[in-house]
């Protein structure tokens, strides 16, 4: 069997002419701001070209581009060495929602590699529409001829080595830490209007968060979730980053940030939470702030991957784990 497994990531600009590109390829999803195209694209033009220098002045802090299809690149490198100890065909492929490599562009190299089967795989553990949802969109409408061979996995929140692989993390980190501290899981945000229409990724988080907190070495640790990267004037998800140090601060005790939803260092982790939010740590006086790694290409995380690909392979079906009431669920 020839297999093609496709990795799906949001994506950011390599360099500076690369950031308004992006900005608009986010903006205009209709995932994202949910209006009609004809206002939707005038206002994506305008938020891209308002936010142009903004994001710019972030990505010069880390090179002046986004490390992640290096890091996506390194990710579908180990998982295809994983799964070539298992089939002897294998092509991973990474696919970005909003800047190169591009769903088209991906569509047409998959359908050059000639594949007999194709796995559509994530890379955002929690589901949610505004991510998952939107790149199998996009892939299924450019993908239409090969869509009779191809699986997908809509989420994998609660996955044992994928939770397995942030625990080692964790307590690897705060090993040597010699202050009390507060663990805080920081996710994503996105507006409430979204979680009202029956979007479960807060929910999704919640159960990550859950599960990892269970660990023997760990359950003892106080903790919370708190949301980070608002834009615009909507309601979010709460409590932001921000709210939740303040609360450090009040407490006296100090912070180890958790990058939740992210499985990959890029702006939101290495200017947002390692240099933003290190200095908002440093004004409120914690006694200690830090950051857990991301899961990136860690043995576990990648067996992970791997795994579901197996078991997506073996006609295995993946259980719901949201409520009903969750209307916009992947599963």
């Amino acid at each position: 069997m020839k297999l093609a497994i496709v990795l799906f990531n949001l994506g950011g600009p390599t360099s500076k002419e690369g950031v308004k590109p992006f900005l608009f390829n986010l903006f205009k999803d209709k995932n994202i701001i949910r209006l009609p195209a004809i206002a939707r694209y005038p206002l994506a033009w305008l938020i891209s070209t308002l936010r142009t220098q903004k994001a710019q002045d972030i990505y010069t802090q880390i090179g002046g581009g986004s490390p992640l299809n290096t890091n996506t690149k390194a990710q579908a490198d180990a998982l295809e060495y994983s799964l070539r100890t298992r089939y002897s065909h294998v092509k991973v492929f990474m696919c970005m929602r909003y800047a190169p490599p591009m769903t088209k562009e991906v569509v047409e190299q998959v359908r050059s590699y000639h594949p007999d089967k194709i796995v559509l795989l994530p890379l955002y553990p929690q589901f949610s529409t505004t991510t998952t949802k939107s790149s199998f969109e996009e892939w299924d409408k450019d993908a239409g001829d090969m869509l009779n061979k191809t699986v997908r996995r809509c989420c994998y929140p609660l996955h044992e080595k994928f939770i397995k692989a942030h625990i080692a993390l964790i307590e690897e980190h705060i090993k040597s830490i010699k202050v009390p501290v507060k663990i805080l899981f920081s996710a994503h945000g996105i507006p409430m209007d979204i979680i009202d229409d029956g979007d479960p990724y807060a929910f999704q988080v919640e159960a990550t968060v859950k599960t990892i907190m269970a660990s023997d070495r760990l359950k003892d640790y106080p903790h919370e979730i708190c949301y980070q990267s608002r834009v615009g004037p909507k309601k979010w998800l709460e409590p932001n980053i921000d709210t939740a140090l303040r609360a450090c601060a009040s407490e006296n005790i100090g912070a180890v940030v958790v990058p939740i939803s992210f499985v990959s260092d890029h702006s939101e982790t290495l200017v947002e939470l390692d240099i933003q939010y290190k200095e908002v740590a440093a004004i409120l006086g914690l006694p200690h702030y830090s950051r857990v790694p991301a899961l990136a290409d860690h043995p576990l995380f990648i067996q992970s991957l791997s795994d579901q690909v197996e078991s997506m392979l073996s006609g295995a079906k993946q259980s719901r784990l949201c409520p009903t009431s969750f209307k916009s669920c992947g599963y």
